[in-house]
């Protein structure tokens, strides 16, 4: 079986995602041929055959105006699904996965990838987000978009069981429930005592973790709020800030100051090289998880605190995050939004913490399972 696999998102959750799944989809006969951007990274023992043809859709420089920086994602995005149809095209692949679904301005770009699916391509997508309300643009364009994203789609693969709003009826499309594999990171190059030391953290500190990009629905306001009840925790912040739309850094380093809890904080606020990941886990008791009510789909964090084996303390909309760690036990579940639940949670952990039960987690969670589902439902015609 030959698939092309695309995969625009250079980091992040979703390019891990795209690579664990491809690497196994090839451990399992199939030819996988990978669409990326030149700044991908390589040497994490790829078995695919990369194609790095793509546009990065986070622009390189910096835009005097938001519309300039508009512009250039528009124009990218456009540019990456044109060649992404020629390619299908020039070399005449049957089957085609879309890394993750994508709506934004599909009724400019979807066009050549039905007419392709007329022809009897077939087209499947990873649906992260099932939960489509981020509007970009009137509402009418919005849920036009959202139709024209899966207008071309047989398969759509999705976390948790959920009927998706299509907006309109999709006879042609199937939705399958595949695992979230757990992220393979390399273990720690230091011991817990050295990167403690590293980092100016007491070696009996309890030391929460937030890894991944800085986001406001991960709620890390309420997260320095609530450490003003337990002066023996400390906060490792690790991540890049996302976006100008986003509150920056030096807020939430204001407000720790202001609440007098800034000296037990620890900002590495930059991309974490893979070789790293393992130290910053090691070094932390619990993975901070506190996304708002409109967070409803699985998270890349638990599955990279999963191989580390680190409980932890999560919130979020209904949702695969939610379903996972509840079942199996992985951590604190609070209330989304809400500094009380949170304060509670947070003296659950360190007077009880839980017992995961990560044998049954991980076997059921399996990259392989995943695969084997996603080539099940392209050979089924």
């Amino acid at each position: 079986m030959k698939l092309l696999y695309y995969s625009p998102a250079s980091y992040g959750g979703i390019a891990d995602y795209a690579h664990e799944q491809a690497n196994a989809l090839v451990s399992l006969g199939v030819d996988v041929t990978f669409l990326c951007t030149p700044n991908y990274p390589i040497g994490r023992g790829k078995k695919y055959k990369m194609m790095p043809i793509l546009q990065d859709l986070t622009p390189n420089q910096t835009f005097p105006h938001k519309a300039l920086k508009a512009i250039h994602y528009i124009a990218t995005m456009l540019t990456n699904f044109s060649k992404l149809a020629n390619f299908i095209e020039a070399n005449h692949f049957q089957y085609v996965l879309l890394g993750s679904y994508v709506e934004y301005f599909a009724p400019i770009w979807s066009g050549s990838l039905k007419k392709l699916a007329k022809k009897g391509v077939i087209f499947g997508a990873i649906v992260h987000d099932p939960v489509r309300d981020f509007v970009v643009g009137p509402h009418w364009w919005h849920r036009w978009s959202i139709a024209c994203g899966y207008s071309f789609l047989r398969e759509a693969f999705v976390h948790e069981t959920i009927e998706l709003d299509t907006v309109w009826s999709m006879p042609q499309l199937r939705t399958t429930v595949i695992p979230y594999g757990i992220h393979q990171f390399p273990s720690a190059n230091k011991s817990r005592k050295e990167i403690r030391t590293s980092l100016n953290l007491p070696l009996d500190a309890k030391v929460m973790l937030s890894f991944g990009y800085i986001r406001n629905n991960k709620n890390l306001d309420l997260v320095i709020r609530a450490m003003v009840n337990f002066p023996q925790v400390y906060l490792i912040v690790a991540g890049q800030e996302q976006s100008s739309s986003q509150r920056p850094i030096a807020f939430y380093q204001d407000l720790a100051q202001t609440l007098g809890v800034g000296d037990r904080c620890r900002w590495e606020v930059r991309f974490i090289p893979e070789a790293e990941v393992g130290n910053l886990f090691i070094a932390a008791d619990i993975i901070v998880l506190t996304y708002s009510y409109t967070f409803r789909s699985a998270s890349s964090a638990l599955s990279t605190a999963a191989n580390y084996r680190k409980i932890c303390i999560a919130s979020a909309g209904e949702g695969s995050l939610r379903s996972v760690i509840q079942k199996y036990e992985l951590g604190i579940w609070v209330e989304p939004d809400d500094l009380v639940s949170l304060v509670k949670g947070i003296q659950i952990w360190l007077n009880s913490p839980p017992q995961p039960n990560w044998e049954k987690y991980i076997a059921v969670n399996s990259w392989l399972i995943n695969a084997q589902s996603v080539m099940n439902c392209f050979k089924y015609v």
